[in-house]
């Protein structure tokens, strides 16, 4: 009966995170009304005779001459001008046969069509596609829970996140807010409500807010100023105005080291039920000190989790330092290394901590079933002995 009601449980909140992500994916991100239609298109010549190159670098303007391949607009050919201004990053040298996404101002009489970028949906969706199907192959019904997780996330961050930010609410408070609510989901929707669920919920949540009091304590000190991530500059300059990078940045911190802890706290926690369940009579302190010993364990590798994930992403800035023969006393002090620091030894402080908290928290919980039940005996055998 138990059983039965587990999987009712489960299955109910499955339905109810699908409706809720229908709901989400509907919602329209931006109230105004958008006067843009998009196509895909495919160079099928190119002018190049304007173009000059400076070593490694070109400039000038390029003349696409492009099919469209979608909408009302299908068949269609047109030719569009394509600046190069001699940054790679942003500039795209378009070659026939190259796939196109292009832009059409409806709002225009004349019909004027700009070019937006290369055309990557279709890789992106098979790639994500075969990502689904290889996770539900190897893990049936619970990787179709981590997909659904996966796009509550997405929708989370996307749908409700980003333009409360942009309203100008506190992002701390925010972010923490959304952390909150995707960590219950995640952790319930994975473990089930159960004590398994809870304890790793609350070892979560604990890790994060630690995380944002070590950010806001250390972020004065290191003289971080928000405007080191990329493109916060621009949504000043584009009349956001009321934005404060700071707290963007120290929110940035523990949003990204939020999946690692959920990590640590649910692998703590399905270890304690483990042993919980094979030793019926372990105290708390004993479990607390298994919790702990696996927590060692996890935390031996989960150290160097963000330092990888960050040098992975700044690889490049490093280059360009060394490459000037920066110092390394100097290279530590420069604005952008002091903030990747802070990113990744906060968000290494708040994966150590998690361990010992999701296992005192264990202790406590999964112990105070075991009284439970032997305060419900002893009331039993004493009734009994009434009645005899």
């Amino acid at each position: 009966m138990k059983m039965k009601l587990n999987i009712n449980n489960e299955n109910f909140f499955v339905i109810f995170l699908l409706m809720i992500n229908v709901l989400l994916f509907y919602i329209p991100v931006n109230e105004t009304k958008n006067n843009y239609e998009y196509y895909k298109s495919e160079v099928i010549s190119v002018d190049n005779s304007e173009i000059q190159q400076f070593g490694i670098i070109k400039q000038g303007e390029q003349y696409v001459e492009l099919k469209i391949l979608n909408g009302e607009d299908k068949n269609k050919i047109i030719i569009l001008s394509n600046i190069l201004i001699g940054k790679m990053e942003l500039d795209k040298n378009f070659k026939i046969g190259d796939k196109v996404l292009i832009e059409k101002n409806t709002n225009s009489n004349s019909l004027n069509y700009s070019i937006v970028d290369f055309y990557r949906a279709d890789s992106q969706i098979l790639l994500i596609l075969s990502f689904s199907i290889i996770l539900i192959l190897i893990s049936g019904w619970t990787g179709v829970k981590s997909l659904l997780s996966f796009t509550t996330t997405i929708l989370f961050l996307w749908k409700i996140m980003i333009p409360l930010f942009l309203k100008g609410y506190n992002p701390i408070i925010i972010s923490l807010l959304i952390v909150s609510m995707l960590t219950f989901i995640i952790i319930f929707l994975v473990a089930g409500f159960n004590k398994k669920g809870l304890i790793a919920f609350l070892g979560a949540i604990s890790g994060v807010l630690i995380t944002i009091i070590i950010s806001e304590l250390f972020s004065r000190p290191f003289y971080i100023n928000g405007s080191v991530k990329p493109f916060s500059e621009t949504l000043l300059y584009s009349g956001y105005y009321m934005l404060d990078l700071n707290k963007l940045f120290i929110s940035g911190i523990f949003l990204a080291s939020s999946g690692a802890v959920m990590d640590i706290s649910m692998d703590i926690s399905a270890s304690m039920n483990e042993v919980k369940n094979k030793a019926k009579n372990i105290n708390s302190k004993e479990l607390i000190k298994s919790g702990l010993n696996v927590g060692k364990a996890v935390i031996g590798t989960m150290a160097t989790t963000l330092l990888l994930a960050y040098s992975g992403g700044y690889a490049t800035l490093l280059m360009a330092f060394m490459a000037k023969n920066t110092n390394e006393f100097a290279l530590i002090n420069i604005n952008y290394i002091s903030s990747e620091i802070l990113n990744i030894i906060v968000g290494s402080f708040g994966l150590v901590l998690t361990a010992p908290l999701t296992a005192i928290i264990g202790g406590f919980i999964l112990s105070f079933e075991k009284k439970n039940i032997i305060k419900i005996n002893k009331k039993a055998k004493n009734v009994s002995k009434l009645e005899l």
